[in-house]
């Protein structure tokens, strides 16, 4: 007899129907307990031409209505993710593991970068110029056509919507793929994109795995690719979609580095290094991964370790995606000690109770880490964070320099001037002054550096909009009698 599953068998989402899927299927897991919650399937290339088939046939109905009004669909699409906030987060949570204050608060972040996709009407207005007497140039934002956006596990919600609202607002049309591992929200996301009254084949879901990331950089009818994952996937992805001669902008992994100095104020950087390296159980990019010790900071160290020891696993720390995710993070931890680092906090091991088969690893604090170990240089993606000790703020500025990663560092410190010298010298994208996850706010894009990211531009904030259109520049002389020069 077939399990009763809490989210049943998922489907592709084309041209505003569900589309049934007579191929195979991949259990989708709750991290939290273990327990299968729906199937997805793993789509062909023939459903992915299907759903860009018709996204195509869409995209110069919706291209052709003024912004003005295609931003009302998400002025109702922004109600409707208010009004359905605790349900989306309730379903992030059993899907990718995060405590339910967690996935509130992406739901939270998702709902302003709608907020800002709904200001898009004043911020492309075109520009125009008398460049001559008599002449005057012009310039447009034009859409691209049919765009993807391929998503990762850790942020179900929030990342979809980190391309969605402005690639379509700005009149595009949109394949989503969603990660095989969490793609029960999506679904939801489109069910409200209906209700809001976006016009069908707008927006498509596609499931899979990677024979869809492929077809999406290999199809002829998809104009521009995003993707958010690890590096090595951003890497291929960005080589192939280019190689196609698509647009394509790739966010990577990411090793962020916090400098402390003795001068920091012990309570806050205590209380924020340990919520940002624990927060969403490590497993967001802009995670706090390696603390640099700038000469004596034992006491801030002290206060480090006594907060990550009230973080408790099924309490205010939420599961890792997989048992293997699990045994990963844990390898690095015994891999660090057998090095020769002295481990503060260990978190190997965790159980819930009554949620003995959820996929738990404990806050964990490591020190006397040494800059070529692998727990300093590899991405954990887990609630670990990683000590080295430097003598001076120039070896410290030195070791986060040496990372191949950039997206995000920060300081803590009461100086000003030693806050200067970081945000000036440390080579990421996104740089915080005692905030231990500096993501920047709408309007402002999300973007690292170095490999962190593939690719110019930004998919989020203002300058996404770089990127999900293309400028049409038009010169006009309308006076015969106008004096005319070189260039009219």
């Amino acid at each position: 007899m077939m399990q009763e599953l809490k989210h049943g068998v998922l489907t592709n989402y084309i041209d505003g129907k569900y589309a049934e899927h007579r191929g195979d299927f991949i259990d989708v897991y709750s991290p939290v307990d273990g327990s299968i919650i729906a199937k997805s399937p793993l789509s062909t290339y023939d459903e992915l031409d299907s759903a860009v088939k018709k996204a195509r046939e869409a995209f110069p109905g919706w291209a052709a209505v003024p912004i003005k009004e295609r931003v009302q669909v998400f002025y109702r699409y922004k109600a409707l993710l208010e009004e359905n906030l605790e349900d989306l987060a309730k379903t992030a949570s059993e899907e990718c593991g995060k405590t339910i204050g967690e996935s509130i608060a992406s739901v939270q972040k998702a709902i302003e970068v709608v907020e800002f996709a709904c200001s898009l009407p004043q911020i492309i207005a075109g520009e125009i110029l008398e460049v001559s007497s008599g002449v005057e140039c012009r310039i447009d934002k034009y859409p691209l056509g049919v765009v993807a956006s391929i998503a990762p596990f850790n942020f179900p919600v929030m990342v979809p919507h980190w391309t969605m609202p402005n690639a379509v607002a700005l009149g595009n049309c949109m394949i989503l793929k969603p990660s095989e591992l969490v793609p029960v929200s999506s679904m939801k996301i489109a069910a409200l994109l209906k209700q809001a009254g976006l016009p069908d084949g707008v927006f498509n879901i596609i499931h899979g795995s990677r024979e869809i990331v492929e077809g999406i950089c290999d199809h002829p009818g998809i104009e521009a690719v995003s993707f958010v994952g690890s590096t090595k996937v951003a890497k291929i992805v960005y080589v192939r979609a280019t190689s196609n001669l698509k647009r394509a902008l790739c966010l990577g992994g990411a090793k962020n580095y916090l400098i402390v100095t003795p001068d920091a104020n012990p309570d806050m950087t205590g209380s924020n290094v340990a919520a940002s390296m624990s927060g969403c159980a490590g497993q967001r990019c802009m995670a706090a991964a390696v603390m640099i010790a700038v000469g004596d900071v034992d006491h801030i160290i002290k206060k480090l370790v006594a907060e990550a020891e009230k973080i408790v696993p099924g309490k205010n720390l939420g599961a890792v995606i997989t048992r293997e995710a699990k045994e990963r993070i844990e390898s690095y931890i015994t891999g660090a000690e057998k090095a020769g680092a002295k481990i503060l906090v260990d978190g190997r091991g965790a159980v819930v109770p009554g949620k003995e088969n959820g996929y738990y690893v404990g806050a964990t604090v490591i020190d006397h880490v040494t800059p070529d170990m692998k727990a300093a240089t590899e991405e954990i993606f887990g609630p670990v964070i990683s000590i080295i000790r430097a003598k001076n703020l120039d070896e410290a500025i030195a070791i986060e320099n040496a990372s191949n990663y950039g997206n995000a560092a920060s300081v803590f410190t009461q100086s000003g001037l030693i806050a200067r010298e970081v945000y000036k010298r440390a080579s990421a994208g996104m740089i915080g002054v005692n905030i231990g996850v500096p993501v920047p706010r709408e309007p402002f894009s999300f973007g690292g550096w170095n490999e962190s990211k593939f690719g110019v531009g930004d998919i989020t904030g203002k300058s996404s909009v770089e990127f999900w259109t293309k400028p049409k520049k038009t010169t006009v002389k309308w006076n015969a009698e106008a004096k005319c020069n070189w260039m009219s």
